[in-house]
């Protein structure tokens, strides 16, 4: 008698321009990015009347950036918390185990991520510190610019990266999820070939498409007071040297199953992977245990490199745990087919926000 198991599946709903429809937010998954993302026009987000400057401080972004070949790892997040803006810089050799890590907090206001990512750009220029990113859809590539200057503690590291988010083997994920009926988070993660130049401690490091890959991520949402997320990624190539990643969060959002924001890319196919419990059961210092009841994911990380971050302003508090360690397990894509991993290199986030 033959035995047929079923595969999680979600339905990939046709592109549209925006995930608010007539004021009303829209939920589902599409591998295509919004013309525009703009949450203010969601209609009473919160069930009665606020004011535009109240419901804009509500909501909270960010946009990350990952690159990762046999030699380096670099990882960075730019936050828009409204209160205060973020930037942290992580760069790992791999091979020297030299960590180079850069944050940034900016209290008041500042600059803005850009509602569409069909040709924006933002930057910010602090003391020793300058980023500008360039989203530029439209011509198939996204940017990234970096310079931080050189202290006492750490030294100096400059950085250009190109993502070809039109290569013939890059497929994007975007999602529009529901925290309550009317709040809810958008969520854009795209896999690709990464290629520039990264200056550190005036050494250069040339970052080829060929032997590099990286993530995107664009993070827009009405998340909660009390915020709390679990995310874990990694990027690499199979024994038949395939391009691969994936990118899995737990969060705070409902009917998971129906919708998420966990993916899985192998060879530029995207699998919507389903929900997932990411559990940590002596800490984030030691293993984490990431698996579903699909029988899709079942992973384990162990951190080498922990990074812990916080902040406190008035009434605002912040917990940001980035640990770089090593993933082990197995993923099952749509077509059925198993992915072992063995020691590979990846990065996981915890954080606990309050704002």
């Amino acid at each position: 008698m033959l035995k047929f198991t079923l595969m999680y599946t979600r339905d990939i709903l046709s592109p549209r321009a925006s995930p608010v429809e007539d004021g009303n937010p829209v939920i589902g998954t599409w591998d295509r990015a919004f013309e525009k993302v703009d949450l203010l026009e969601i209609r009473k987000p919160y069930g009665f009347p606020l004011p535009r400057w109240a419901r804009y401080c509500r909501i909270k972004e960010w946009q990350s950036f990952s690159a990762h070949d046999d030699s380096y790892s670099l990882e960075a997040i730019f936050c828009n918390v409204k209160f205060y803006r973020m930037a942290q810089v992580i760069l790992y050799d791999k091979k020297n185990e030299q960590y180079f890590i850069c944050r940034k907090i900016i209290p008041g206001t500042g600059w803005q991520l850009p509602l569409s990512l069909a040709n924006s750009s933002v930057d910010s220029h602090s003391s020793g510190f300058f980023f500008r990113i360039h989203s530029w859809l439209d011509a198939d590539s996204i940017s990234l610019d970096i310079n931080i200057e050189a202290t006492r503690k750490r030294p100096s590291l400059t950085v250009h990266l190109a993502y070809n988010v039109g290569a013939k083997n890059v497929t994007p994920m975007a999602v529009s999820l529901g925290f309550s009926h009317r709040r809810t988070m958008y969520a854009y993660k795209t896999l690709a070939p990464v290629r520039g130049d990264i200056v550190f401690a005036g050494k250069h490091i040339s970052v080829r498409r060929e032997t590099c890959s990286g993530f995107f991520c664009d993070y827009k949402g009405f998340f909660p007071y009390r915020m709390h997320t679990a995310i874990c990624k990694a990027s690499g190539f199979d024994g038949n040297n395939r391009r691969f990643g994936f990118h899995i969060a737990e969060n705070q959002t409902r009917e998971t199953n129906k919708n998420n924001e966990n993916a899985f890319w192998l060879d530029g196919k995207l699998t919507p992977l389903p929900p997932v419990l990411i559990t940590m059961p002596n800490g984030p210092d030691a293993k984490w245990v990431i698996q579903d009841v699909e029988g899709m994911v079942d992973l384990t990380f162990t951190p080498k490199h922990l990074s812990k971050s916080g902040a406190r302003l008035v009434f605002t508090k912040a917990d940001f745990i980035a640990p770089l360690g090593y993933y082990n397990g197995v993923l099952v894509n749509s077509a059925g087919e198993k992915t072992q991993f063995k020691n590979l290199f990846g990065m996981g986030e915890k954080l606990y926000l309050q704002v």
